[in-house]
């Protein structure tokens, strides 16, 4: 019996490989390469170059890996590159930014500036503070989040254990209608709701009705989904125990979804706390502090940084400050909420 030889392709495992550094030559070259070729045509800039050289890597490293890995592994490159562009192109501006407030919002920033409003500020005067627009951001903010959250986390719960037939359709209708409303829609029908009784009504609580209508949905929508991925066998097993629905509810439903439901909730906060159109129509501005949310005009920080920006001079320095405080603020409220969630999380989950 003779020994037969065939020629087989040689296994993946032992096919050619490129090495570990030959991305980051590759896109250097193809940086050096965009570079080049933008200074013959025309003046080079980063951003150009950036992308050109972005494009030509990528294509680039494909057709190296073609040549010396095969097809399977220059397609998994490809991917990788494409997802690699994908997420650089939506981080990149996020971080720019947030580099652009903190650099012209930083030089304003004192503890001054934090503690004091602008009463008796005028024109390019310097002075003066945010802490009237604070405090009117917090109420506003505080009392949406009171009206919206609760009645948003309900409907949640009735969607998801409850809901069924006709009503339940009309509910996700309304609700999925509500979540694309433009906010200065929402600020018309709080302006013309409580101004159809004293036209020259203004509150927090007028705003906080507005900013509620912008809310609800949005927290509706995020922690019905959050919900909807608890396991039903949890369910059941509280069910086999004798435990009544509503007690599964509160116990296990919302303590294994609290984590997700959390972050929805703070979500829908980012979501309306620099909303500024209904603010214009329903807040109004002052310059000096209002503790009365139910009665008078009162500072938020949206509309200051817009009045501010628009007035110019010294103001422009006090809006990017304040702009800068409300992401702080926001950022802030997201940390609070995440070691809310991870502290109510059941054990495991966190």
């Amino acid at each position: 019996m003779t020994a037969t030889t065939s020629t087989k392709r040689p296994p993946l495992a032992t096919a050619g490989r490129l090495p570990a550094y030959a991305p980051w030559a590759m896109l250097v070259g193809a940086l050096a390469l965009a570079y080049l070729a933008l200074a013959v045509l025309s003046e080079p800039t980063p951003v150009a170059v950036a992308v050109l050289g972005g494009a030509l890597f990528v294509a680039g490293s494909w057709l190296v890996s073609r040549i010396v890995e095969g097809a399977r592994r220059s397609t998994d490159r490809l991917a990788t590159s494409l997802v690699t562009a994908a997420f650089l192109v939506a981080v990149v501006p996020l971080l720019a930014l947030i580099w652009l407030v903190v650099s012209r919002g930083v030089p304003m920033m004192s503890w001054e500036f934090l503690t004091s409003d602008m009463t008796g500020i005028y024109g390019d005067l310097r002075g003066g503070g945010i802490l009237h627009a604070i405090i009117g951001t917090a109420w506003v903010t505080g009392l949406a989040s009171l009206f919206s959250i609760p009645l948003g986390i309900f409907t949640a719960i009735y969607l998801v254990e409850y809901g069924q037939g006709r009503l339940k359709r009309a509910i996700t209708l309304l609700v999925d209608v509500m979540t694309g409303i433009p906010s200065i829609v929402a600020g018309l029908f709080a302006f013309v709701l409580f101004t159809s009784f004293d036209p020259q009504y203004r509150s927090a609580f007028m705003g906080s009705v507005a900013l509620a209508v912008l809310m609800t949905p949005v927290v509706v929508r995020s922690c019905e989904e959050m919900l909807r991925l608890v396991p039903n066998e949890l369910r059941e097993a509280s069910y086999a125990l004798g435990v009544p629905k509503w007690l599964t509810i509160v116990k296990v439903v919302l303590r294994t979804a609290v984590a997700g439901i959390t972050t929805g909730v703070m979500i829908a906060i980012a979501r309306v706390i620099g909303e500024t159109a209904p603010l214009l129509l329903t807040v109004g501005f002052i310059t000096t502090i209002n503790e009365n949310p139910f009665e008078g005009r009162m500072a938020t920080l949206p509309v200051y940084v817009y009045r501010s920006f628009a007035q110019g001079g010294i103001n422009m320095e006090r809006a990017w400050a304040a702009a800068l405080t409300l992401i702080a603020i926001v950022m802030l409220l997201n940390i609070v909420a995440r070691l809310v969630g991870r502290y109510f999380a059941p054990k495991g989950m966190s």
